[in-house]
């Protein structure tokens, strides 16, 4: 096949070619932005404990909660869109891709600006909402107000990233990623301390670099897919697809609301056995907060394969490749477990080492910690199987079933578990609440794949065939307005 001209938008067709390949250099850079995330947010936090002190510290801990909240629900919304833009590009409807992006792009855009300005106006009842001490009070407020200035191009920019995943693009979010992470975690210090003419702004330069670093990235992102001219890009006409449409905004927000739920639902039942650890004394609680910060490198390969998974399937499923869907789901459970049991392996066979690095080598909570591995780590791999599932499934819009497997499984399962048994067996039972409860959520969501009514028509469907007819008059008149088919 003849190579198509530099003005037509490029898109990785994951419809086509081997499964396993497509899946892992599609998941890697997605595994590396979010390696490259955490690790912003640890160096961020070294360079306000070190120049700040404490009290600092906490405050931004109060302000990260609140912001991560917002970003659980505009997480959901930007993965329905993302889906949105998956099937579209594998019915390869390049207008519809578009018109999806356009409308998550106009109710990002719109979201995001009222939930700076209120948040700005509001920020001191909420930190007084989640009882932040008051020697964090003053640090919190003027981190959290300039936080929230950022907010619109965080939205945004995550809007773009999860969209040119949904085109098969995982490459060039992870290279922007880097550069917001240089940018922020770079500048830190000179925020914080000043430099030259450049006066000292404590903690509210920490929120300032982060201001910075997401309108580079997002201006510097928007200059990219022009300049390419991907396929997400508006122009022309096109531009009207920014007022959000009322077909898709609704399967945006109908469908993305549990998605953001989910996320809400693992923090709220985190808070939870927290509480319960707490009752156990200071060492164990902070042998638990050494497993946590393991656990989130952990996640990380379940995180990123589901992602793969999600929009390899997103376009099979617009490709109507149902054949090939359910390999994509074979494939992403196999390297998924893979991945995850050779982290473990890592962290079982350094433990002591790793964990000194928490608290110190003499510390009375590293065998603490070992023990809570030993039991808890494991579950991880069984999370990750529930993960690619639920990834597949929400691909076609099945998002209902999912939120309530995982609600049974982290409210009745872990934490009734726990709850009940503790008085009787004491602080033991909590370890064993996290393999009891992720093995009853991994089976659901076998039973659910393997026999649930998500293979019917779900996100695009009805939408994509009932602008059919309006979306091909469009693509007739512009070059490259629908994506030819690989060879």
């Amino acid at each position: 096949m003849a190579t198509p001209p530099k003005t037509r938008p490029q898109a990785r067709d994951l419809t086509s070619g081997p499964i396993g390949r497509t899946l892992l250099l599609f998941a890697l850079p997605t595994l590396g932005a979010n390696v490259l995330q955490s690790l912003n947010g640890s160096i961020n936090a070294i360079w306000i404990g070190r120049l700040l002190g404490e009290s600092a510290l906490a405050a931004t801990s109060n302000a990260n909660l609140v912001m991560f909240l917002m970003f659980s629900l505009g997480f959901g919304f930007g993965m329905a869109a993302t889906i949105l833009v998956g099937q579209s590009m594998g019915a390869r409807d390049i207008v519809g891709a578009r018109r999806a992006f356009g409308t998550a792009m106009g109710l990002f855009t719109i979201v995001s600006v009222v939930i700076a300005v209120a948040g700005w106006l509001l920020a001191p009842h909420l930190l007084r909402l989640l009882s932040t001490p008051p020697a964090a009070q003053a640090f919190a407020l003027a981190y959290l107000r300039v936080i929230f200035l950022a907010l619109p191009p965080m939205f945004l920019g995550l809007m773009i990233s999860m969209a040119l995943r949904g085109t098969g693009d995982s490459i060039t979010p992870f290279w922007f990623m880097i550069l917001n992470v240089a940018i922020d975690a770079g500048l830190n210090p000179f925020f914080i301390r000043g430099f030259g003419p450049l006066p000292p702004l404590g903690i509210a330069g920490s929120a300032m670099t982060t201001l910075i670093a997401n309108y580079v990235v997002l201006i510097g992102v928007t200059i990219y897919i022009y300049a390419r001219n991907l396929p997400i890009r508006l122009r022309g006409s096109e531009w009207r697809f920014l007022l959000p449409d009322p077909a898709l905004l609704r399967v945006i927000v109908v469908k993305g609301l549990p998605m953001g739920l989910q996320m809400l639902v693992m923090s709220f039942s985190a808070l939870v056995m927290i509480g319960l650890v707490n009752r156990a004394g200071v060492e164990t609680t902070a042998a638990y907060g050494v497993a946590q910060q393991l656990w989130t490198y952990v996640q990380m390969p379940a995180m990123a394969i589901g992602a793969a998974v999600s929009a390899m399937a997103a376009q099979n499923i617009g490709a109507r490749r149902w054949d090939r869907v359910g390999r994509i789901t074979t494939v992403g459970v196999a390297v998924n477990v893979a991945m995850t049991a050779a982290i473990l392996l890592v962290i079982f066979v350094s433990d002591h080492a790793t964990m000194a690095l928490f608290v110190g080598r003499g510390s009375p909570a590293i065998p603490i910690a070992i023990h809570i591995q030993k039991i808890a780590s494991w579950s991880f791999i069984l999370f990750g199987i529930t993960l690619v599932l639920f990834a597949t499934v929400r691909a076609n819009g099945a998002v209902f079933a999912p939120l309530l497997i995982l609600a049974f499984g982290v409210f009745v399962a872990r934490i009734a578990f726990a709850w009940a048994l503790m008085p009787r067996f004491g602080t033991e039972v909590l370890w064993w609440s996290f393999p009891f409860g992720s093995s009853i959520t991994a089976v659901m969501a076998v039973l659910y794949y393997r026999y649930g009514n998500w293979r019917a028509r779900g996100l695009v469907g009805a939408t994509i065939e009932a602008e059919a007819a309006q979306d091909q008059a469009s693509a007739d008149g512009e070059a490259g307005g629908r994506l030819n088919p690989a060879a």
